[in-house]
């Protein structure tokens, strides 16, 4: 038995947009049907489309078919433009900010219209779609359980080496974007201070025609692109092993040190292990407080 369900007027259907409220629209970052049905009902309704790349989103909005108006917002516009954003929304107007591509703020511009947007009550929403580091992530075969995002490493070589000497202990899985004018230099400063043997997932061209995903223990990894300079070109995400070594070192650590406190007091057990270790008191003192807790 089959059962109709009768179609809605268009004039009580409920609008995809609401009066007042900023949307955070993520558009393709490569195959442009890698946009939600949702993503492209938004951008036809919406006031105002605030865009990094006013020339680039054209391009994007003219395949949809949409005619908006668009306004250019980036960082070097970005505090000035903010409060006349945050005017328009309080009178009503309904506004989506997209970025060049992929999903807003995620190493791009908007974090100050999306504070004041907080500090003055206006309505949020964000329409979920493509992100290049999450997509990495997915494919790298690497722990997704715990990982940080740390966008876009120094340009400068001295810099560089300090930045990832500042992560060379970080046991969550890491994901960096990279400059393709930059990764030889940044796979060989990354060599240095995290070692041959780290793992590495090399992200480029996602989604597009000369996508490529290949997952090499760094020092593989900064030989293979170095002599194909195919591989140093388009968009780069490198997803990076967390320390495991030294996740595996904590984990004895904590054996150890979980022994001592089943037999001593959490003072002698201390005394005890950093006579062992030579590791700082406090330190292990802290541990001993934690393990005893849980």
């Amino acid at each position: 038995m089959s059962i109709e369900i009768p179609e809605v007027p268009a004039e009580q259907q409920k609008p995809d947009v609401l009066a007042g409220t900023l949307y955070l629209v993520a558009t393709p970052i490569g195959n442009l049907a890698d946009i939600t049905q949702r993503a492209i009902s938004v951008l036809k309704q919406v006031d105002i489309i605030a865009a990094e790349d006013t020339r680039h989103s054209r391009q994007l909005l003219s395949h949809l078919g949409i005619n908006a108006k668009l306004l250019a917002y980036h960082e070097h516009n970005e505090e000035r433009i903010t409060p006349g954003l945050i005017d328009d929304l309080s009178s009503g107007k309904s506004i989506a900010l997209v970025s060049d591509a992929g999903t807003p703020l995620i190493n791009d511009p908007g974090y100050r219209l999306v504070t004041r947007a907080h500090d003055e009550d206006i309505k949020i929403i964000p329409v979920p779609g493509a992100c290049a580091a999450i997509a990495a992530l997915t494919a790298a075969g690497l722990a997704t359980d715990r990982f940080s995002f740390e966008g876009f490493p120094p340009a400068k070589h001295g810099a560089r080496i300090h930045f990832f000497e500042q992560l060379a202990q970080e046991r969550r899985t890491m994901i960096f974007y990279v400059s393709c004018h930059r990764i030889v230099e940044t796979l060989n400063d990354m060599l240095t201070v995290f070692g041959a043997g780290r793992r590495v997932t090399f992200a480029r061209e996602i989604s597009k025609t000369f996508e490529t995903i290949k997952r090499m223990k760094l020092s593989a990894l900064a030989s293979w692109v170095e002599a194909d300079e195919n591989q140093r070109k388009g968009e780069i995400v490198l997803v990076v092993e967390g320390n495991v070594a030294q996740a595996a070192d904590n984990a004895q650590f904590d054996f150890y040190l979980s022994v001592l406190l089943a037999e001593l007091p959490v003072k002698q057990a201390v005394n005890l292990l950093v006579k062992m270790t030579g590791q700082n008191r406090n330190d292990i003192y802290r541990r001993a407080l934690e393990l005893k807790q849980s």
